[in-house]
């Protein structure tokens, strides 16, 4: 020892605890890291939570094999599948409808994706609001349970939300593509129900050829999500299906429940219903 110090002076005594140090190292190095809850790995900002105000959307858990074929989407024309993430206001307003005294009172804006074609809305903007606004405003739809009211206003008037036209490219970033078909969505922290534009061209199977009644239904669900209701079953054979049932995929309970892999409100019972876009009727 006294040799070695000779030699290499303090350095020698420094050795053992490099060694616990590198043991250390590595022992760091393979232990997995816990990412932070709901968000990406050393992002706390970046934690998902979840509020009683933000019901389930179309995304659930995926099978690994699926056999749905009302879900997919029928052919028809071409679409909107690349836009730039950002979103124009549609100019207009409108007069509160519904019940005075209706328990809620939601304000809505609508908006088009900046690269959404023309084409996709009949080249007419102000057709397409008036189009929602219609919707909206059918005393069949959510107004016409009685317990909503809804005002159209401009997108600087603190709306509560906003129905968006969105290519698919953005609802696939916006909404996930857990279910491997073209769906929509209500996404709670932007405010935004997003309408894919596939499904807005194209309609749905179960729907099929009649894209305007898809639509209507397509609204009235995806703002139903917006006013706080989740997910419904068909109740009985033959009976028209809630507006909260994912009409997009099917009428079929067991079409439905395997596209959220029994994570969702709809049981396997093989009751089928008929397609039906309003809320009250």
């Amino acid at each position: 020892m006294k040799k070695l110090v000779a030699n290499y002076g303090w350095r020698i005594y420094a050795i053992p605890v490099l060694i616990v140090l590198t043991a250390l190292v590595v022992l760091d190095t393979v232990q997995p890291k816990s990412p932070a809850a709901g968000g990406s790995a050393g992002d706390p900002s970046n934690v998902t939570t979840t509020t009683p105000e933000a019901p389930a959307t179309e995304l659930q858990a995926q099978k690994p094999k699926l056999d749905v074929p009302t879900a997919e989407l029928p052919a028809g024309p071409a679409f909107s599948e690349d836009g730039v993430g950002t979103f124009k206001a549609v100019p207009g307003s409108g007069p509160r409808v519904g019940e005075a005294n209706a328990a809620k009172f939601r304000k809505y804006a609508i908006a088009i994706e900046d690269g959404v074609k023309p084409v996709d809305y009949n080249d007419d903007a102000a057709a397409f609001g008036r189009t929602i606004d219609g919707i909206l405003s059918d005393p069949r739809s959510w107004i016409g349970t009685k317990q909503v009211a809804l005002q159209r206003v401009e997108a600087n008037q603190n709306p509560d939300f906003t129905v968006v036209l969105a290519s698919t490219k953005t609802t696939h970033t916006v909404c996930g593509k857990e279910i491997p078909f073209e769906t929509s969505c209500w996404d709670f922290p932007s405010k935004r129900v997003i309408i894919n534009v596939a499904r807005w061209v194209r309609g749905a199977m179960v729907y099929k050829p009649d894209v305007t009644a898809y639509r209507t239904y397509v609204i009235n669900h995806e703002v139903g999500h917006a006013l706080g209701n989740n997910h419904a079953a068909c109740p009985e054979n033959g009976a028209p299906a809630p507006v909260m049932m994912q009409q997009t995929f099917g009428v079929a309970n067991n079409f439905v429940s395997q596209l959220n892999a029994g994570l969702d409100v709809v049981p396997a019972d093989g009751k089928v219903c008929t397609p039906n876009p309003f809320p009250a009727g």
